[in-house]
C-alpha cells in the first residue's frame, strides 16, 4: 500500500463507461488524492467532476464491515455455510431455476466471471442477468442482429477523426464529460460538426450545429428518412455491400415509415440527411435514450443501417459507437454475464460452443436455453418460482422499473443474500443476508471500457473490517457447495489467465473476442498490466472492426434489419397526458451510494426535480419552486418543479438517483411500467404516461445540521455538505409544535434553541446551538422557504448569532448554488464576476474563475447565465 509522500498507484475511475485512468495517492487520513493519469489513452489526464471528487467518497461512514444474518453481525464462516446450504437446498427440492444472481456492471470482470461461472456452470442456471440490462441490452442485441456478436467496432479515437458526430439519446456533457470535451477539442482543432438528437434541449446541445428535438421514440423513423436518402442520393457503397445482405428489405421498410412520427420539419430532416450524407467521416455516438425502449433493438439496427449501407464502419472516423453507462458493463458483457450469453462472446443456445465452455470448466451441466432477464426475474421473484435470490453491488428496489412493485417481491423472496459495501440501501435493507464486500480502491482486478480497452482496478486501501473481494466471496459459496476444484482460486490474477484461455477457445470458434495473449501474463504481469485493447491473440492486436467486410454470422456476411417506427408502449390519455424521460445529471450517479457522500457533487442538485415546459406548469398553476406529484398507474412519485423550455410541451423529465435512503417520495422508477423490448428484454425507461399535479403542502421546510437527521414527512430529501447536512422538507399536515419537531428531527432534546414563531403566517425559525457553535436550524413557512441555502448551509459548527435571518451578512457574500462543482464556484459568485469584473464570456470567466476548466460539464450551464445576463442587459 501507499503513503504520504510515496508514488501514485494507477487505477481506474469508478462511474461511466469512459474508463478515465486515475493516480491515486492515499492521503493518511483514510482519504485518497485523485488526479488523471495524462498516460490513460481513454481521457489523457481528463477527470469529470464526479472523477475529480473521487477522493472524498472513500470513508468509512456507514460501511458494512461484518456479515450479517437477519440484521445481527456474524462471522464468515456462518454466513457463508448458511448461503451455500440455503441455495443448495433450493436447487436440491425445486431445481436449479429457482434461484437467481442479479448482478452489476460495478463487478471488476474477475468478479463477473466467477458468478457466471457458479450460476450457469455448476449450478446449472442460467438465471444470472445484470443491471446492465437496464442500460446496453438493446445494443446487445443490435449488434449480434447486424454484426453476428456483440462488437463495438471503433476506438475514442474515432471522435476526434470525424468530420461530422451525431449524438443520438446521449446527453454525453454530462453522462460522459470526459468524450465529450475530446470532441469538443476535435471541433476546435478540425472544424467537425455536431449534431443533438434528443427530445430535450441538454447540455450537449450547447456547442452543437443542429439539434433535432423529435418525438420520443421516434428514431427509428428518423434513421429510416436517412436510408433512403442514402439510397436516392447515391451515397451507397455497392462494393461494401457485397458482404452484407438486408439492404433491399431494410429499404423496403424505411420507405414505407412515416417521418412525421418524428415532429420534425422536413425541412429539419432534409438538412440532417444532406450532411450525414454528404459527410464520410461520420461517427454516430447513442446511449440510453436509444436503448431504453421498448423498440430499442430496432433503433439500434436502424443506426447500423445506415453505416453498414455506406461501408463507413470500422475505418478512422467512421461508424456506429455505443457509449455504456457503466464502468464495467463491457467487462459482464463479455463475461456472459446477461442471462442470454456464455463467456467470451459465445452463445449459449449453441451447443457446439454449450459443449466447449462445459469441457474447459469440467462444469457438470450447463443450460440449454437463456435465464430470466431482469423485469421476468423479478416478476419469477414475485410468484415464488425464485426461492433464493443473491444481489451484487446494485439496487434494484430503486432502479428496476415499478419499483414498489419489485421492492415487495424482494420482500416476499423466501431467502435474500446482498452483497454491498453499505446495509443502507433500499435492497441491502429487505436482506436475509448481508455480505460486506470490499469497495472501490480496495480491491484489484480488470474493467473494459466502451471502446474496448481492458484497464486494471487496483488497490490502494486496505480492506476495512471483515470485507472481502466478490470473487472470493463467490469462489467461497462454490467451494461450499461442493465444487472445490472448479473454484480454488488464490488471487484475481489465476482467474484472469483461466478467463483468456477461455477466450482462445471463442477464437477458435472464430468469434470476435479474444485475448488469449493474454493467457500467460504471471502475476507480476498482470499487476502491471497496460491499458489494452482487445482483441490479443496472435496478430489480431486492439484496432478496428468490420472495414474488411468479415462479420461473425456463420456465413460471415453482414446484416442490414428491415425495422419500422412503433411508438411507445404506453400511449398518453386524458387521465395521464405527459409522457415521462428519465436519466442522469451531472454530478450524480445511479442510486447515490457513492456521489452521495460527497458534498462537492451533491451542491449543484441538491433534490429531485421534474423539468416541466412553461405552458404545462400555467396550465396546471404550478411555479418555478412548486412540488408536483407525478402519477402513473403503477405509483407516484413527489419532485421539485423546474419549469423549462428544455423541455417540449407535454413533456416532462425526472432524474434517476434519489432513494428512500435521500428522498423516499422521489423514487422516479416506481412510476415507470415495466414494459421492455421483445427482442433485448429492456425496460422502457424513458416514456412512461403520467399525470402531473401540484403537491398542496401545508408548510414547507429547509433544514441544516451538523449531524445527520431524521426527517419525517411527506417529501423530504436530504444533501451532505461540507459542514454537515442539509434538508428540504414538506407536509400535508399541521404541525402543532414546531419546536419538538425540531428536537426529533434533529435528536437534540435538551440543547438551547432560539426561536421566532409566526403561527398565525404559519412561519417558525429554529436555531440550536452549543457553546455558541451552530449545531443545526430548521426554517418553516407556508410557502417555499425564501433563504439563502449555500451560505446556511456552511455554517453548523460556527460561531453565528444571526442564523435565523436567513441571509448572509453584507462581509461574507453568498456564493449561490454551486455551477462548477470540480472548483466549487457558485452561480452568485460568477454572476459578481461577470458585474464587476466586465467578465463577457465562458472563457473570461474560466480564466478568472477558474469555473469550466477542468471537466468541462459546467460550461453550458456557464453560458446560459451569461446569456440571461446579456438578455436582461438589452431588455433595460
Amino acid at each position: 500500500m501507499n503513503g504520504p509522500g510515496q508514488a501514485e498507484t494507477r487505477s481506474t475511475c469508478p462511474y461511466c463507461g469512459v474508463g478515465c485512468g486515475v493516480l491515486l495517492r492515499p492521503n493518511g487520513q483514510g482519504g485518497l488524492e485523485v488526479r488523471g493519469d495524462p498516460d490513460h489513452p481513454a481521457n489523457r489526464g481528463r477527470l469529470c467532476s464526479k472523477g475529480t471528487s473521487l477522493g472524498e467518497t472513500v470513508g468509512l461512514d456507514n460501511r458494512l464491515l461484518a456479515p450479517r444474518v437477519d440484521g445481527a453481525d456474524t462471522d464468515w464462516d456462518s454466513a457463508l455455510d448458511l448461503v451455500a446450504s440455503r441455495f443448495r437446498g433450493v436447487v436440491d427440492a425445486h431445481g436449479p431455476d429457482a434461484v437467481a444472481f442479479y448482478v452489476s456492471g460495478q463487478l471488476l470482470t474477475e468478479d463477473y466471471y466467477v458468478a457466471n461461472k457458479l450460476m450457469k456452470g455448476f449450478i446449472g442456471s442460467a438465471n444470472i442477468d445484470t443491471n446492465s440490462r437496464l442500460c446496453m441490452a438493446s445494443t446487445v442485441a443490435g449488434h449480434k442482429r447486424a454484426f453476428g456478436t456483440d462488437t463495438v467496432p471503433g476506438t475514442y479515437d474515432d471522435l476526434e477523426e470525424a468530420d461530422l458526430i451525431v449524438l443520438v439519446g446521449s446527453n454525453l456533457a454530462w453522462c460522459h464529460p470526459v468524450l465529450y470535451q475530446r470532441i469538443l477539442s476535435a471541433r476546435q482543432a478540425r472544424g467537425s460538426k455536431l449534431v443533438v438528437i434528443d427530445p430535450r434541449r441538454t447540455a450537449s446541445c450547447d456547442g452543437a450545429d443542429m439539434h433535432l428535438a423529435l418525438a420520443p421514440g421516434s428514431d427509428v423513423a428518423l434513421f429510416n428518412q436517412l436510408l433512403v436518402s442514402l439510397a436516392e442520393g447515391g451515397a451507397i457503397d455497392q462494393d461494401y455491400l457485397a458482404h452484407v445482405d438486408g439492404l433491399d428489405a431494410a429499404l423496403e421498410a424505411a420507405r414505407a415509415d412515416m417521418p412525421e412520427v418524428t415532429g420534425l420539419a422536413p425541412e429539419q430532416i432534409e438538412a440532417f440527411c444532406d450532411l450525414w450524407r454528404g459527410t464520410e467521416r461520420v461517427v454516430t455516438v447513442f446511449s440510453q435514450g436509444v436503448n431504453q425502449s421498448t423498440s430499442g433493438s430496432d433503433k439500434v439496427n436502424s443506426i447500423l443501417n445506415c453505416h453498414l449501407a455506406t461501408g463507413r464502419i470500422g475505418r478512422p472516423g467512421m461508424g456506429p459507437f455505443s457509449v455504456t453507462g457503466q464502468p464495467n458493463a463491457m467487462g459482464g458483457r463479455e463475461v456472459g454475464g446477461l442471462a442470454n450469453m456464455l463467456a467470451c462472446h459465445l452463445d449459449l443456445e449453441n451447443g457446439a460452443h454449450r459443449a466447449a465452455v462445459r469441457e474447459f470448466w469440467s462444469a457438470p451441466t450447463l443450460p440449454e436455453a437463456a435465464g430470466l432477464k431482469a423485469v421476468d426475474m423479478f416478476r419469477a421473484v414475485a410468484d415464488k418460482r425464485i426461492k433464493a435470490l443473491w444481489i451484487i453491488h446494485t439496487n434494484p428496489a430503486v432502479t428496476m422499473p415499478d419499483a414498489d412493485a419489485v421492492r415487495a417481491a424482494i420482500a416476499g423472496c423466501d431467502f435474500v443474500v446482498v452483497s454491498d459495501i453499505t446495509a443502507e440501501t433500499d435492497t441491502a435493507r429487505l436482506a436475509d443476508v448481508l455480505l460486506p464486500a470490499t469497495a472501490w480502491a480496495e480491491k484489484n482486478g480488470t474493467v473494459t471500457n466502451s471502446d474496448r480497452t481492458i484497464s486494471r482496478q487496483r488497490a490502494v486501501l486496505p480492506a476495512p473490517g471483515q470485507a472481502r473481494p466478490d470473487w472470493d466471496i463467490l469462489a467461497e459459496v462454490g467451494r461450499r457447495m461442493g465444487w472445490n476444484a472448479a473454484f480454488d482460486y488464490d488471487n484475481p490474477a489465476e482467474i484472469f489467465r483461466e478467463y483468456a484461455a477461455l477466450s482462445g477457445i471463442a477464437g477458435r470458434f472464430g468469434r470476435d473476442f479474444d485475448i488469449s495473449g493474454l493467457a500467460d501474463t504471471d502475476d507480476a504481469g498482470y499487476g502491471a498490466l497496460a491499458p489494452t485493447r482487445w482483441p490479443v491473440a496472435g496478430a489480431r492486436q486492439g484496432g478496428r472492426f468490420f472495414a474488411d467486410g468479415r462479420f461473425y454470422h456463420p456465413d460471415g456476411r453482414g446484416r442490414m434489419l428491415p425495422v419500422r417506427w412503433a411508438p411507445p408502449a404506453a400511449k398518453t390519455a386524458p387521465r395521464y397526458p405527459f409522457r415521462l424521460n428519465t436519466g442522469r445529471i451531472r454530478d450524480q450517479w445511479h442510486t447515490m451510494t457513492r456521489t452521495a457522500r460527497s458534498p462537492r457533487l451533491s451542491a449543484h442538485l441538491a433534490e429531485p426535480f421534474l423539468e416541466l415546459h412553461p405552458a404545462d406548469a400555467a396550465e396546471l398553476g404550478i411555479g418555478p419552486v412548486d412540488l408536483v406529484r407525478v402519477t402513473s398507474r403503477e405509483g407516484s412519485a413527489v419532485l421539485r418543479a423546474r419549469i423549462t423550455d428544455a423541455v417540449r410541451r407535454k413533456e416532462v423529465f425526472a432524474p434517476m438517483h434519489w432513494t428512500g435512503e435521500t428522498a423516499p417520495a422521489a423514487r422516479i422508477d416506481a412510476v415507470v411500467a415495466a414494459v421492455t423490448d421483445p427482442v433485448s428484454g429492456q425496460p422502457e425507461s424513458k416514456a412512461a404516461v403520467v399525470a402531473v399535479e401540484r403537491l398542496a403542502a401545508r408548510w414547507y421546510g429547509f433544514a441544516i445540521s451538523a449531524r445527520p437527521m431524521a426527517p419525517r414527512a411527506d417529501y423530504w430529501a436530504r444533501a451532505r455538505t461540507r459542514a454537515g447536512w442539509r434538508a428540504e422538507l414538506a407536509g400535508t399536515d399541521e404541525i402543532a409544535d414546531w419546536e419538538a419537531e425540531a428536537r426529533r428531527l434533529f435528536g437534540l432534546p435538551d440543547m438551547t434553541v432560539q426561536s421566532v414563531q409566526d403561527p398565525g403566517r404559519g412561519e417558525a425559525r429554529l436555531a440550536f446551538s452549543d457553546n455558541c457553535r451552530l449545531v443545526a436550524a430548521l426554517f418553516v413557512s407556508r410557502q417555499p422557504v425564501a433563504v439563502m441555502r449555500d451560505y446556511l448551509a456552511a455554517l453548523p459548527g460556527e460561531e453565528t448569532s444571526d442564523a435565523l435571518t436567513g441571509r448572509s451578512p453584507a462581509d461574507r457574500p453568498d456564493p449561490g448554488p454551486i455551477l462548477c462543482s470540480c472548483f466549487s464556484v457558485g452561480v452568485n459568485t460568477i454572476l459578481a464576476g461577470i458585474e464587476d469584473q466586465g467578465l463577457i464570456s465562458v472563457e473570461a470567466i474560466g480564466a478568472a474563475l477558474q469555473a469550466g476548466t477542468n471537466c468541462g460539464s459546467c460550461r453550458p450551464e456557464i453560458a446560459a447565465l451569461l446569456n440571461r445576463v446579456q438578455r436582461r442587459e438589452a431588455a433595460e
